[in-house]
């Protein structure tokens, strides 16, 4: 079993040990100490990274029989050994664990729910609540818990005994037996739990929720602390700066601004698609005039620049709403895309022209006889056109 320096003290930043074992930890090479301050995963909250010798932990892991096992990358000799803590890594991580402690005791404060289970991540944290929690309910929750990180309260690490523990009024009923490690946030929260704290609770620095979720029939709480809220602070604040300049207006204006583009454009959408429509009336008749008779099938076979997947099928159907007429209009691309119909009274089959079409130039497509469409042809739209004006032919005269 290993002696884990971080129960009594989670800022040192430094020490020695021994090496007792060299093991595998998967294809990996991984070192037992006989004492560590390095944390392993566990309890929601990451492992630490940092030296050993010359050697870089990359992976810290609980082991069930109690040792700390320390994969490196490097080779680690037996004997004496110093380590080093990645202390930045280390302390963003102590002021989220101790933020999780005061944000959970305030919401079983404020709104009488208790907390499911925390995860520690990357660039965020999260605590499950057991019910769903209103808007109204997370900020005055949020309040109470930022003013117990400014009263800068002390946070006490002390070990006892099942007896003991079973008289605490404990926020969570402890999940091992045996002796406990005890983390008191002085006349607010008393929680069992092995991770690594703040000494005081303004080393915190703040506690800002993010966002929420209804997660399992309660609520999911997305939060940040210390650093990581400033990290998040500067994000939204150059992002709204950015928009306020784009926008051309005051910060604080953005989202009537955005309200206001967003109705410009609906506006705007619709005009661009009653004016798509009565061009698109235009090009069906510039193009049916131009469509070559064969065996009296009017074939209307054009490549068309400017024009997505709805203004291509648009035209070719207006194209054969006049009977007799096959369209297939090629759009430029890149890729290439194909649109086919035929009129009611032909028997072209504009799937099978989609088919060989995709067939030869590759893409996907696909539709009924009276109308099909593909997309992502390798081809130039001019190869394309000629090669369904050939197919077209023997369509027709079989």
């Amino acid at each position: 079993m290993t002696t884990r320096l971080y129960y009594a003290d989670s800022y040192i930043r430094e020490f020695d040990a021994t090496i007792q074992e060299v093991v595998n930890a998967g294809e990996r090479r991984a070192v037992i100490l006989d004492q560590t301050a390095f944390y392993p995963t566990s309890g929601g909250q990451p492992f630490d990274t940092g030296i050993l010798g010359e050697a870089r932990v990359v992976e810290v892991v609980d082991r069930e029989d109690g040792a700390v096992l320390h994969v490196t990358e490097g080779v680690v000799g037996p004997g004496p050994i110093r380590g080093r803590i990645d202390w930045d890594r280390r302390f963003e991580h102590m002021q989220q664990h101790t933020g999780q402690h005061v944000l959970s005791a305030a919401f079983a404060r404020v709104c009488h729910t208790r907390t499911e289970s925390f995860h520690l991540g990357a660039v965020s944290s999260t605590i499950d609540l057991a019910r769903e929690v209103s808007s109204p309910e997370i900020a005055a929750a949020e309040l109470q818990a930022n003013g117990i990180v400014w009263e800068d309260r002390p946070v006490i690490v002390r070990f006892v005994d099942e007896s003991e523990a079973s008289n605490l009024p404990l926020r969570r009923e402890p999940k091992r037996a045996g002796t406990l490690r005890i983390v008191e946030i002085e006349a607010f929260d008393l929680s069992a739990c092995g991770g690594t704290h703040v000494s005081r609770t303004g080393a915190i620095g703040n506690i800002a929720v993010s966002s929420s979720e209804r997660f399992r029939g309660g609520s999911r709480i997305e939060f940040r602390c210390g650093v990581r809220a400033l990290h998040g602070y500067r994000a939204l604040r150059d992002g709204l700066s950015a928009a306020a300049r784009l926008l051309s207006t005051a910060p604080e204006e953005v989202p009537a601004a955005v309200e206001r583009t967003q109705a410009e454009s609906k506006l705007a959408r619709h005009r661009i698609k009653d004016l798509q429509e009565q061009l698109a009336g235009h090009q069906a008749a510039a193009l049916a005039a131009r469509g070559a008779n064969v065996d009296g099938v009017m074939h209307v076979v054009e490549p068309l620049d400017g024009w997505d997947m709805v203004g291509l099928k648009t035209i070719a159907t207006t194209i054969v709403a006049r009977p007799g007429h096959v369209a297939v209009l090629v759009g430029s691309g890149p890729p290439a895309s194909v649109v086919a119909a035929r009129a009611s009274d032909v028997k072209v089959d504009a799937a099978a022209i989609v088919r060989a079409v995709t067939a030869r130039f590759g893409g996907k497509g696909g539709g009924r006889p009276e109308l099909a469409q593909g997309g992502g042809l390798d081809a130039a739209a001019g190869d394309v056109v000629q090669f369904v004006r050939a197919e077209l032919s023997r369509e027709i005269k079989r």
